[in-house]
């Protein structure tokens, strides 16, 4: 059963008021929210691993040759939709637009196998719905201290001098500046001090197909005793996470939702598990859900396309 926002905020204030430790899992528009007891969470439904913690059990990984083909969309219609976008950029209404399209992919591992299979430091599998397995931190709270980790900017590792290029690019720069702000402007409506702890540094990521290198900063606040008491709703305020969204973020969801014309449901979501001590969340990239026809099942995975900054296209 899916909750709604406002019920959502109240179960999350509730079991942190207890110290209850749950699993939570928020769609993009925040409308169908899963927040449940981590003793009520049946591992026949639902699986998770939340930096190497979870509750899938030792399973005999399958080890045939992992096969994904993929069916993206056509230039033409990328191409249409992206100059609507750009005409919003050139218009100044946004700064920076994360566009995204759903890819339909054949694979031959079950998504649960995808679960076991994946390396991330965030991995959900939902039964006949989806799964991800995401490298990317959206919030951790411990004490009363709250980081966001936001990521943006990805290279091929194996590009000549990998590193240097991407924290060179002046894109890159303008695109992660664009989010950190948008992020600290986010955190500061409950927290107090918010500072940027470390600025754009490098995680390396292992794909099926290759490495990549991605940048990330990380971000720090204090919340008070009232925010702690009331996390919901400082959970809530902090989403979608800007780094899949864009800036600034009302006028920019609304270019999404304009040109977009499909609902991302879960996939740039977040979810996370609060330990009874600790807050650790992702956000959910790196997702591949299941779409039911009358006729077959279908495997949809959604890619992500960044929308250029209005500065370099003029």
């Amino acid at each position: 059963m899916t909750l709604s926002k406002a019920e959502a905020i109240c179960r999350v204030n509730e079991l942190m008021g207890r110290r209850e430790p749950f699993v939570f899992v928020a769609d993009y528009h925040c409308s169908k929210n899963i927040v449940m007891p981590l003793s009520a969470v049946d591992p026949d439904e639902l699986l998770y691993e939340v930096n190497g913690v979870g509750n899938a059990a030792p399973a005999a990984v399958d080890r045939r040759p992992f096969s994904l083909s993929k069916s993206p969309v056509s230039y033409e219609k990328f191409l249409a939709v992206f100059n609507q976008v750009q005409t919003q950029l050139h218009a100044g209404n946004s700064y920076l637009v994360n566009l995204t399209f759903p890819t339909p992919v054949t694979c031959n591992h079950s998504l649960k196998e995808v679960f076991y299979r994946s390396r991330a430091k965030y991995k959900l599998w939902l039964k006949d719905r989806f799964v991800v397995f995401s490298p990317e931190i959206f919030i951790q709270l411990e004490g009363n201290v709250l980081s966001s980790f936001p990521m943006k900017g990805t290279i091929d590792a194996a590009e000549v001098n990998a590193a240097s290029a991407i924290i060179e690019n002046t894109k890159e720069m303008a695109e992660h500046v664009s989010i950190v702000d948008l992020i600290r402007n986010d955190m500061s409506i409950y927290a107090t001090e918010v500072q940027v702890n470390r600025f754009r540094y490098i995680d390396e990521v292992q794909t099926h197909e290759k490495k990549l290198l991605q940048v990330s900063s990380e971000i720090s606040g204090k919340l008070s005793e009232e925010s702690l008491a009331n996390f919901g709703e400082v959970l809530f305020s902090l989403l979608p996470a800007g780094s899949i969204s864009g800036a600034p973020k009302h006028e920019t969801l609304k270019i999404i939702e304009e040109a977009e014309q499909y609902e991302r449901g879960y996939y740039t979501g977040v979810f996370g598990v609060y330990d009874g001590r600790r807050f650790d969340s992702g956000v959910m990239i790196r997702y591949i859900d299941e779409v039911h026809t009358h006729e077959k099942k279908q495997l949809k995975v959604i890619s992500e396309i960044i929308g250029k900054l209005r500065e370099e296209s003029l």
